[in-house]
């Protein structure tokens, strides 16, 4: 009885031995896959990730220097550079304190230029402007007309462009019609008001809801209608301020909307002679049709400027 059961349990014990082995090699052979696995996964990564790191520096390498943003519709927007940009409520003040005859209080010694050109945009001279601009590495900032950027699609896709390489916009009012916006040569602050917040409006849908401006530039110029409608204008000034706008004139211009037309060369002439030694110039020229002369005037006006020693700034 012994011996059959030593026998019995033995026959028992080998199957064990033999499981505990097929468990072992299966347990090994799993353990082997899963780190195959691990593996494979580890340099596919590896792989991938420099693809990643190309393009996201092919993309930050395309976008213009100065901390940029993405806007909506794709277009991209340097963020405000101090170095290149003025605040608009800054010039507002200053021009105003120098129009009264008082020392400006921004006076510092350093020369700036603004450039700046209104009542486009035009498909005739804004591009050229803009490529001006681009080879001489200057800023500028556009005071836009309403009707005129909706004029087509070339003329949205302009002011696209105008965004896109740096360049500041103002706003010139949506009509630029004189008899519209100061009926009877007064001053209809809510009228006004309602054509420059159809021109925010205008922009946003061309440039995403995230766009703004603070710039005003009266057509006709604020310094004329404080003169005529001192009331008129007084009221419409509180309701620019109450949403932030600032209305900027200026005190440097060659003349390229004043009087007879003129050549390039008178141009430079009568820029040169308004320039004289202002520290701070803003100068006022035009974008529109028929400013063909003020495009080829362009060049030399920057040279000048880059001369004497100015630094070009857009106001914002």
């Amino acid at each position: 009885m012994r011996v059959m059961n030593f026998a019995h349990r033995g026959k028992r014990k080998y199957p064990n031995k033999k499981n505990r082995r097929i468990l072992l090699y299966i347990v090994i052979l799993l353990f082997i896959v899963s780190c195959s696995i691990l593996i494979v996964i580890k340099v596919s990564n590896n792989k991938q990730q420099p693809a990643k790191t190309l393009e996201f520096a092919e993309k930050m390498n395309s976008v213009p220097l100065g901390k940029p943003r993405n806007e909506p519709n794709g277009i991209v927007s340097p963020l405000t550079n101090e170095a290149g940009v003025e605040d608009a409520a800054f010039i507002e003040k200053y021009l105003n304190q120098q129009m009264q005859g008082q020392r400006p209080e921004g006076i510092d010694g350093k020369k700036v230029a603004y450039l700046s050109f209104d009542d486009g945009p035009s498909v005739t001279v804004t591009p050229k402007i803009l490529d001006i601009l681009k080879e001489e590495n200057v800023k500028a900032t556009f005071f836009v007309v309403g009707k005129a950027v909706e004029e087509n699609e070339n003329t949205k896709k302009i002011i696209k462009r105008i965004v896109k390489e740096g360049h500041a916009i103002g706003n010139h009012s949506y009509s630029h019609d004189y008899g519209y916006l100061y009926p009877n040569r007064s001053v209809n602050s809510d009228v006004f008001m309602n054509d420059i917040e159809k021109v925010n409006q205008t922009l946003k849908q061309i440039l995403g809801q995230d766009f703004s401006t603070r710039v005003i530039r009266f057509p006709g110029g604020h310094m004329t209608w404080q003169k005529r409608d001192p009331i008129g204008m007084n009221r419409l000034d509180n309701a620019l301020r109450e949403k932030d706008y600032h209305q900027i004139d200026w005190n440097v211009l060659p003349k390229d909307a004043e009087g007879a037309p003129k050549k390039a060369a008178e141009l430079i002439y009568e820029f040169k002679k308004s320039i004289a030694s202002r520290e701070k110039a803003v100068i006022l020229m035009h974008d529109t049709y028929g400013k063909e002369e003020t495009a080829k005037a362009l060049p030399e006006i920057i040279k000048y400027l880059k001369e004497q020693g100015y630094e070009f700034k857009t106001i914002r």
